[in-house]
């Protein structure tokens, strides 16, 4: 045997075992992560995968990037073929595809070898100038992170150019080994045989930086943040963001347990899942782009937060497994604006902590909840999960937690709200509209087809309770037959939950459960998508199941089936800038009806949308608990989205949810505006004949 094959085969058995060898110490520190069943529904998993992960649909939410990033990958899943081929030709060197591949299948391939690999290096020389010219904020990590990029370009780009060097040569060398489906390399081989017309040195050269550029790049990947090379379309398959099961809800906490932690302070209380998240991120900034919290000068950053993930563990996991720490990248251990590792097994294991060490409980505070970063990222990461699991650990297990939250954890315990309005006035705003409750439908041996669930801001605030009223005459001018709670009905949890305070969410929410099953109530209704997303996707956790519909999609409903006794006439026309509600939109997909709606109801309506809209729209600020607390730092998220709304031109601005609606009319005030916030409940009250 030739000894250049046998150095081959000795690199290539070499190269594949370290990389075998990083595979499985990535394994066990992912491992530290506690168990999490991801194996349910294959089949949606599978169409995540064919999607998201091979199809590219997330990444090309940004056109321009996107067609860069999916040239490459698209590119590296062609040439992969490419290279097992090239490889197993170092150990028989007559192999080819060509042996056994249909003619016309075979030339298919050859031609794919050369159009991608000029496309890949097409898109490789934009990446840099993006990098070096641009420089997109998005992108802007700190300087190892922007060497890592650069070093991984570099690899991939010089993969293209020996794997063209290397086919140009062999036609020089043998015009028969490269068929004319190959014309890029048939074109180079022109120029390189009027320089050599025999490049023998040269064909060995190219292939062989060829192949040690296909190894370095393999064991190069376990060190550098590209790691999502390898990892982002298993990632895909875990993930729940997109579906299996509903999308946006809380993990389940079980409180009986006999557990000392409860939420994440560190790495090993996150699932093996959070952690593959860590190893998955692609760190492009797309989530940070889009965060409400990070656009308004605030310090939460979810691209930040993945990454402080994955150095944690990189900084943890080698102490726990015994691995040595030298072995590590040093980009792995260092984070954004953090200049120093850990020195000691003992700093690492007693000292430093996810949580303080590397992530703030300010970061964790800023967050709206609006599921921007989910929606986002091309490789289905749950930046909100790690967020919502700290805020449980901030709050259960340290009691850690804004001082302007503390109220409203009392006030829900006590008056089942988050404010101290009085039980007894829950049903005020009903007064002379003849609306039963339960209680007295039941006693007169009656079931109502529809609960109206009004929750505490339709109960309470003002300005809600108009919009309580307005369904309500909706509801009974369409002569359905409904009832609501009155008295009995208190908070079903949902801010408690987005707080942290799980105890205090199981509570509140349990007890309503057991009102709900008590009355047998099937199908309920509410204005509030905080109320609809967690009565209808979050309650089964605890054995509460029910039909839950948003107004927006009932009125519709109501309108379609031409229940609703409107005015007739053409009208006045109207301009409407609709603003998406996040529990509505991205967590639940409800982008038309409040937009149909709005049109069947007005006479002329035209609706324009504002800048960031329905799946990219922005988040008025009020969610994850921000309702309750204070926002002391950058921009108000409020002003912020108001003004975009404002720029519209719109006469009108029309909102399908309660705490929207306060974030919104405040904004406007703020402008000093005089352009009037509408539920959308309200703009159709005000259209039924008898208004």
């Amino acid at each position: 045997m030739p000894a250049s094959k046998l150095i081959f085969i000795f690199l290539l058995a070499g190269g594949a075992g370290f990389f075998a060898l990083n595979v499985q110490r990535l394994v066990r520190y992912m491992r530290l992560g506690h168990a999490e069943n991801r194996t349910d529904a294959p089949l949606t998993r599978l169409k995540n995968v064919l999607t998201i992960g091979i199809g590219q649909t997330k990444i090309f939410r940004d056109p321009i990037a996107g067609a860069m990033h999916a040239t490459i990958f698209w590119g590296f899943m062609v040439l992969t073929a490419g290279t097992i081929e090239i490889l197993i030709q170092g150990v028989f060197t007559g192999f080819s595809y060509a042996l056994f591949l249909p003619r016309p299948v075979f030339q298919l391939y050859a031609f794919s070898q050369d159009v991608f690999a000029l496309l890949v290096l097409g898109a490789i020389a934009f990446a840099f100038y993006r990098r070096l010219v641009l420089h997109p904020k998005r992108l802007e990590g700190d300087k190892l992170e922007h060497t890592d990029a650069l070093i991984i370009l570099s690899l991939i780009g010089g993969l293209m150019v020996t794997l063209l060097l290397t086919n140009a040569c062999q036609y020089v060398l043998d015009p028969s080994a490269i068929g004319p489906e190959k014309a890029i390399s048939r074109g180079l081989a022109m120029a390189i045989g009027a320089v050599d017309p025999q490049p023998v040195v040269a064909a060995r050269v190219f292939w062989w930086l060829h192949v040690l550029l296909v190894l370095a790049f393999l064991n190069y990947l376990p060190y550098s943040k590209h790691l999502h090379v390898a990892t982002s379309l298993i990632n895909v398959f875990f993930s729940n963001t997109s579906g299996p099961g509903q999308k946006g809800v809380m993990r389940a906490m079980d409180l009986e347990a006999d557990v000392e932690q409860f939420g994440a302070s560190d790495v090993e209380h996150l699932t093996w899942k959070n952690l593959l998240d860590g190893y998955s991120c692609t760190e492009c900034g797309r989530c940070t782009a889009a965060c409400p919290a990070n656009i308004t000068g605030k310090p939460l950053s979810p691209r930040k937060i993945v990454i402080n993930t994955r150095q944690r563990l990189m900084e943890k996991g080698p102490v726990v497994t015994g691995d040595r720490m030298e072995f590590l990248h040093p980009a792995l251990l260092h984070g954004e604006g953090d200049d120093a590792g850990a020195t000691t097994a003992t700093e690492v294991l007693t000292e430093h902590r996810l949580l303080d060490t590397y992530i703030t409980e300010e970061e964790l505070w800023a967050c709206t909840s609006c599921r921007a970063c989910v929606q986002e990222c091309p490789v289905s990461i749950d930046q909100l999960d790690i967020i919502n699991e700290m805020r449980r650990n901030l709050v259960l297990s340290e009691s850690r937690f804004p001082e302007e939250v503390q109220p409203a954890f009392e006030s829900l315990e006590r008056n089942g709200s988050p404010w101290a309005f009085s039980p007894a006035d829950r049903a005020n705003w009903a007064e002379g509209m003849d609306i039963p409750t339960m209680a007295e439908v039941v006693a007169r041996g009656e079931r109502p087809d529809v609960l109206f669930w009004v929750g505490c801001m339709g109960s309470f605030d003002d300005r809600a309770k108009k919009i309580t009223v307005a369904f309500a005459r909706i509801l009974k001018a369409c002569k359905i037959n409904f009832a609501i709670l009155g008295q009995e009905e208190h908070c079903h949890g949902d801010p408690a939950r987005r707080l942290g305070n799980e105890y205090l969410y199981q509570m509140l929410a349990k007890d309503t459960i057991g009102t709900l099953d008590r009355y047998e109530v099937k199908t309920i209704v509410t204005s509030c998508p905080h109320c609809f997303h967690q009565l209808g996707n979050e309650f089964p956790q605890l054995g509460g199941n029910y039909e839950v519909i948003h107004h927006s999609t009932f009125i519709e409903r109501l309108l379609q089936d031409a229940r609703m006794p409107l005015q007739s006439g053409e009208g006045k026309g109207l301009t409407v800038a609709y603003h998406d509600s996040c529990y509505l939109g991205r967590y639940n997909d409800i982008y038309d009806a409040p937009r149909e709606t709005l049109r069947r109801a007005l006479p002329v309506v035209d609706l324009i949308e504002p800048k960031r809209t329905r799946d990219r729209g922005l988040c008025c600020g009020a969610g994850g608990g921000r309702m309750f607390m204070e926002e002391r730092v950058g921009k108000r998220i409020n002003v912020e989205r108001t003004e975009e709304l404002l720029a519209t031109g719109a006469e009108t601005i029309a909102v399908a949810c309660p705490f929207c609606m306060t974030m919104i009319s405040d904004g406007v005030k703020a402008a000093q505006s005089d352009v009037p916030v509408l539920d959308i409940a309200e703009v159709v009250a005000g259209q039924l004949v008898s208004s």
